[in-house]
């Protein structure tokens, strides 16, 4: 699966130029992507086009040209690019009240860990959560999640078959189940999964 490359990134100059027009088709393109679990819980997953988004506007903020910076933003980045047998995805604990938020992220400790997709006549697959680092701790976990599901070649087949994906959180004070992602969505993340 592609990766971003150095030489494959916009100057900052060339990257102002196209910027409205690619944050539009990134918006469009997160549409088929973004899953909300339940009321307070939303998955973003992930691919190159999302990442290569989030590094060229890093790089934007930061005003970021030297070579040792772009590559740090690189590294940060292409590993949550799924790479033909997973699919990654940012998750996001939600609750716009802060009390209510700082509540719930104490309670839900663990919660990336029971958050599971599955493919119809298979077992659940949960999420192998924040590889990169620790977002917890013992009095609260973190209200974002960098999770990873692997898919393995008999699920891949039962999806090109048309077999159901759901996701879910099976968490003791978080559960919600999307019983059956809709077709947009599924398509797009059946274009993560190589064949």
């Amino acid at each position: 699966m592609p990766h971003i490359s150095r030489d494959s990134l916009m100057s900052l100059e060339a990257y102002a130029k196209v910027r409205k027009e690619f944050r539009a088709n990134i918006i469009a393109h997160k549409k088929n992507r973004t899953v909300h679990v339940g009321e307070h819980v939303t998955l973003q997953f992930e691919d190159e086009m999302t990442m290569r988004y989030q590094v060229q506007e890093m790089l934007r903020t930061e005003r970021t040209f030297e070579e040792e910076g772009i590559q740090s933003e690189l590294d940060a980045y292409n590993p949550l690019i799924p790479d033909g047998s997973n699919w990654k995805a940012t998750m996001m604990i939600e609750y716009a009240d802060v009390d209510e938020r700082q509540q719930e992220l104490t309670r839900l400790i663990g919660v990336e860990d029971r958050v599971w997709v599955r493919v119809e006549n298979h077992p659940r697959v949960f999420a192998i959560a924040d590889e990169d680092m620790d977002r917890e701790n013992e009095s609260k976990t973190s209200s974002v999640h960098f999770l990873r599901f692997e898919v393995d070649a008999g699920m891949k087949q039962a999806l090109r078959d048309g077999a159901r994906l759901s996701v879910g959180v099976d968490h003791p004070h978080y559960r919600a189940v999307v019983d059956q992602l809709g077709p947009s969505v599924r398509q797009s993340l059946l274009g993560d999964l190589s064949m």
